[in-house]
């Protein structure tokens, strides 16, 4: 269940920036965090979810070192742990979390990127695709699917992807060479355009083993859930977690960057009143939102 209670306001501690928050992206991470199923502890109740925000830097802790001033736009990734959580009227922060919000843009579009944005640009990193090679994303459709795609042609990969058939047309939008349908046979279909298989994926859909047959003898599969299996012909997974990124402020700004030259798109499905946050999270869970979900705070 989820509720909207009054706690104490919190004090920025060393190193540490305060955002007033005015949008908090919904994400799956919140409703596995709130359903008990997360791969990670909650820590201690009241449980609060959320793992990007977007607001005004209100107050600068001790210490902080930032170029952002008092007033600022920003927006920034929250590591949720107990109370501490994105869905918040206030939140403390390190000051590598925060960046100004990309310009131009609502509150709603800035809360969309941090999160998902990072995932994405990990994921690139942990496969470290020379230009030119080839990368499968699956649940391209999806936020942190569709930053993928847009951050993989950003970096000169070519980029396969799986859509649905009402989805095929912004796949291919957001930037993907080869858009195929979607499902458990998006391997196969894979395989097909490239005999020998693909250099990397980024399984962004959950096939897990489903994904190997698209892959080159010991190439390897992104995965953002935890899975980590044997697999055939040298084919590894390499999964992460968004945590380790969380203060890498100049990737964070570099994605700011992007936003502000069209080079990755701000997706923003439907903002929803606070009050809303359990409609928020049953449309997520019922599937087929694209773009975020935002709650306004």
């Amino acid at each position: 269940m989820l509720e909207v209670i009054e706690r104490p306001d919190p004090t920025p501690s060393e190193g540490e920036l305060l955002v007033r928050v005015h949008a908090a992206a919904v994400n799956p991470t919140d409703t596995t965090r709130r359903a008990g199923t997360a791969r990670r502890p909650a820590g201690d109740p009241p449980i609060v979810p959320g793992m990007d925000v977007a607001g005004v830097l209100e107050e600068i802790g001790p210490g902080a070192e930032t170029t952002l001033k008092v007033g600022d736009r920003v927006m920034g990734i929250v590591v949720p742990n107990g109370s501490h959580g994105g869905y918040a009227e206030k939140v403390a922060l390190p000051a590598d979390s925060v960046v100004a919000a990309p310009r131009d843009t609502s509150h709603a579009e800035a809360a969309s990127l941090p999160m998902n944005g990072l995932t994405a640009r990990l994921a690139l990193d942990t496969l470290a695709l020379p230009r030119g090679g080839v990368v499968a994303v699956s649940g391209a459709a999806g936020a942190m699917g569709g930053y993928a795609v847009q951050l993989a042609k950003a970096d000169g990969l070519t980029v396969v992807a799986d859509a649905a058939e009402k989805d095929v047309e912004l796949v291919k939008e957001l930037g993907a060479d080869v858009v195929l349908e979607r499902g458990d046979e998006f391997a196969a279909r894979v395989r097909e355009k490239y005999p020998d298989g693909v250099d990397g994926a980024i399984d962004g859909a959950l096939l897990h083993a489903a994904f190997v047959p698209a892959l080159k003898d010991g190439g390897e599969i992104v995965t953002v859930r935890g899975y980590d299996e044997p697999a055939e012909r040298g084919v590894t997974f390499a999964p992460i977690f968004v945590g380790t990124y969380a203060q890498e402020r100049a990737k964070l700004d570099t994605l700011r960057k992007q936003a502000e030259k069209g080079a990755v798109t701000l997706r923003v499905a439907a903002v929803l009143p606070k009050d809303e946050a359990p409609e928020a999270h049953r449309r997520l869970e019922a599937g087929g939102v694209r773009g975020r979900l935002v709650l306004a705070l």
